[in-house]
């Protein structure tokens, strides 16, 4: 060879520390082909063409000169004079012949790696930048990447075309932002067998949540086919999430799962074209199913916490990883083709909390994945092309089918973001996330419906929905610095309902959740009567008999369906405030309410006043709904056994007479829960004055009492509070209902058992808030937009009565 130098390296051969040889790419996967190989994580083998060969192949073609000449003085805010720059750029490197010891050194390891998979294995061809994935910046999408390459012409001709890649328009711009230098930075190239799966699925993986940086899940996104359509959001794909802590106390469940629409898949080209990739469109069957399995999510989970754990453990702090995943269609094998540290969520301060909320209530014009939890107004901007990207101007709000990395320079003065198509890991998702801007991803509709030009407002704020509404509407931004705030004696827990909102609400400072209410997750989860479910042959009508049929096709049963959507619902707000407690109140719908669920007119009474009727506890052992019961109960056996959520605790409601206590628990030990095994402790709603009055002998049969001061106060005073008649002479305040208050916190001390308050009063009325600290109360469950004025209020108080 006319060169003595080696510009190969073989991941056997690299470590993270050789980043300036090979690039971030190359060097985590050398360093997992290394590390974590023995530990049962697969990686495909390969090897880099380094750094010095990329410098080598420019000074042997004197083009240096040329590139300056090129990139000196450019203004990157000229969208038309970059792109004329950045052309003439890749064309200076694509014109510079292969030095020829650089390409039989290319050659030779090639036909190594021939020799290992065989003749007919194709590689992958991926871009290293020797200064990509920094934790402050992540290089998301800036230079290219090629698939299923065969062949010796075809491979030299991707190389030089990774090569070209480093002067992207996208990724000029992105430089010039950064702060780097063109000519500091080279490019490696990565060489490795490519993981089949055309055949099967591919996608993104995050050691935390993206949206609210919660790290005690993985988090796992999939679709069909080559990872280039999740990668680059043209598909919408499946999502799922793993807990870790209990993963790794040995339950192996998936949290939660939402299925994705993934509408096309990319395969390998028939041959017919010069592509060596192509999109097919799915068929209606895999798009009404899951990409993988759960095992395959599980083993996807297991590597995720493993890779955390390497790289954390070499960088002495937690290191949260952004991991791209292939599942191979011939072998069956789950394989990581990338990792590097995420670099968003992990480098923002817990210590401030922005709470962005609407004031006002509106319909949405289209909905879709929410990033980020912000809200955004602006003028909507539709672009379709490139060449529209010049009348783009600053707090505009983007909206488009898709967006490329070319895009970023509009992204970036964008007030929001709005797409048809891509999921939470895409790059819209990703350079988003990283400028701070709000983006609803996934709408299916959204270059057709809004209306171009049109004022909008785009809202992240309302849990995992993303929502864009017409016109500009008002909001506020709360900003709370929690650094110094002190916790008082007094637990302060959270009402919550919503899975979509516990990640995010996980970080307001918090003694756990005192009232998780199932409705929520029935209504919008579930949407169907649980009877109807385990009885369609009672639903009349055949149009709700089909939609009942439609809701649990893809399940082993439609009780399956009813047990999994709710106990994944459970399981979410139960893992974002593990391992504090999490008291779960069983199903308190009215009949009225039961009624209008899909299917539930057939199953439900005609009630004069269902406030007072078959509702709560009544409703759990009676003929006519205990079978539905079961079904709640096989859910939160669920939650608590097969998830490893022990932190659960399970409360009555409506519980109007000491017997009905007794049936209700007996019948919840045959189904499984019985108080005291496993832990469980059962809690009552004490909301009925025969609750206060028989405190002892309810004592005797529960672990701890929730006082709903909404009904107590209407059982006190006897006012229908859904009366507005009679509304104003309902008030919580009122002595003869504070005096049951008292009474009932001073009986569940007697017995010595918990007691909390979980009704609406303290996060309404401070002097409430200032009552039950008085007469000594365990806990207050408080709304979270409440939490952090009223924890004020009771550290004031309790700092009152000690002095």
């Amino acid at each position: 060879m006319s060169s003595q130098n080696n510009y190969i390296r073989w991941f056997n051969e690299l470590t993270i520390d050789d980043v300036p040889l090979v690039g971030g790419k190359n060097a985590s996967l050398g360093e997992m082909y290394q590390e974590l190989s023995p530990q049962g994580i697969q990686i495909p083998n390969g090897f880099a063409v380094t750094a010095e060969g990329y410098r080598y192949l420019l000074d042997q073609a004197n083009a240096w000169e040329a590139l300056h000449e090129a990139l000196d003085d450019l203004n990157p805010a000229d969208v038309a004079d970059l792109a004329q720059r950045a052309r003439k750029a890749r064309d200076i490197i694509y014109a510079a012949p292969f030095p020829r010891d650089l390409e039989e050194q290319i050659i030779q390891a090639y036909t190594q790696l021939q020799q290992q998979y065989g003749e007919e294995m194709s590689v992958a061809v991926r871009s290293s930048a020797t200064a990509e994935d920094l934790p402050t910046a992540s290089f998301a999408g800036q230079q290219d990447t090629f698939l299923n390459i065969r062949g010796e012409p075809a491979l030299l001709e991707a190389c030089k075309r990774c090569f070209a890649s480093l002067f992207t328009d996208r990724a000029i711009h992105y430089r010039v932002d950064q702060g780097f230098d063109h000519f500091k930075l080279a490019l490696s190239i990565g060489i490795m067998k490519m993981v089949r799966s055309d055949l099967d699925a591919s996608g993104v993986m995050f050691s935390l949540d993206t949206e609210s940086g919660f790290s005690d899940v993985v988090f796992i996104t999939g679709a069909y086919g080559l990872g280039e359509n999740v990668v680059q959001g043209a598909v919408d794909p499946d999502e799922f999430y793993v807990h870790k802590p209990t993963f790794e106390l040995g339950h192996r469940a998936v949290l939660k799962r939402t299925l994705g629409a993934k509408k096309i898949k990319m395969i390998y080209s028939d041959g017919r074209t010069h592509e060596p990739t192509r999109n097919i469109v799915t068929s209606e069957q895999e798009r009404q199913r899951f990409c993988i399995t759960d095992e395959d999510v599980l083993t996807l989970a297991d590597y995720a916490i493993k890779i955390e754990k390497h790289y954390s453990a070499k960088a002495g702090q937690t290191k949260p990883m952004d991991m791209e995943w292939a599942k191979d269609g011939l072998d069956g094998c789950l394989y990581i083709v990338q990792a590097r540290p995420e670099t968003v969520v992990s480098q923002l301060s817990g210590m401030v909390l922005e709470q962005y909320s609407l004031k006002v209530t509106a319909q949405p014009i289209v909905t879709g994945h929410s990033v980020g939890s912000k809200i955004a107004t602006g003028t909507a901007r539709i672009i379709t092309n490139l060449s529209q990207l010049q009348q783009f101007k600053a707090g505009d709000v983007l909206v488009a089918d898709i967006t490329t990395p070319d895009w970023e320079p509009v992204m970036k003065i964008a007030s929001a973001i709005v797409t048809n198509r891509g999921g939470r890991t895409c790059h819209a998702a990703i350079i988003s996330r990283e400028l701070g801007v709000p983006a609803v991803i996934g709408c299916d509709n959204a270059t057709t419906t809004i209306k171009n030009n049109s004022p909008v407002t785009v809202s992240c704020a309302e849990g995992d929905k993303g929502k864009v509404y017409e016109g500009i509407l008002d909001f506020e931004i709360k900003t709370t610095d929690l650094s110094g705030l002190k916790r008082p004696k007094t637990k302060i827990m959270l009402n919550l309902g919503n899975p979509e909102l516990a990640f995010k609400t996980s970080f307001l400072p918090n003694d756990g959740v005192g009232l998780a209410r199932m409705e929520f997750i029935i209504t919008e989860y579930i949407k169907a009567h649980p009877m109807a479910l385990i009885h369609p042959e009672r639903v009349q009508d055949d149009n709700e008999r089909q939609q009942l049929e439609d809701l649990t096709r893809n399940f082993k049963s439609p009780e399956a369906f009813f047990i999994q959507r709710l106990s994944e619902g459970v399981g979410t707000i139960a893992a974002a405030f593990y391992p504090k407690p999490v008291v779960v109140r069983m199903s308190d719908f009215k009949t009225n309410e039961y009624a209008t669920l899909l299917g539930g007119r057939w199953f439900e009474f005609d009630e004069a006043n269902p406030m007072i009727g078959f509702r709560g506890a009544s409703r759990y052992t009676h003929p006519a709904y205990a079978e539905g019961f079961a079904l709640e109960c096989a859910a939160m056996k669920r939650v608590r056994d097969d998830m490893g959520l022990s932190n659960v605790i399970l409360m009555i409601p409506f519980c109007r007479r000491v017997q009905e206590a007794k049936k209700v628990l007996d019948y919840m030990a045959t189904l499984g829960l019985k108080r005291g095994e496993n832990e469980l402790e059962i809690y009552v709603m004490c909301e009925i004055p025969n609750n206060v009055i028989q405190i002892d002998a309810f004592s005797e049969h529960f672990d701890g009492f929730s006082i709903g001061s909404n009904d107590l106060t209407q059982l006190t005073l006897g006012v229908d509070r859904d009366s507005a008649i009679v509304a104003e002479d309902f008030d919580e305040r009122d002595l003869g209902v504070k005096e049951m208050i008292r009474l009932a916190v001073v009986g569940a001390k007697r017995n010595g058992k918990h007691c909390g308050l979980c009704g609406q009063a303290p996060s309404d009325y401070p002097e409430m808030a200032d009552f039950l600290v008085e007469v000594g109360i365990d806990s207050m469950s408080l709304n979270p937009d409440t939490v952090l004025q009223t924890t004020q209020q009771v550290l004031e108080t309790e700092q009152r009565l000690i002095s």
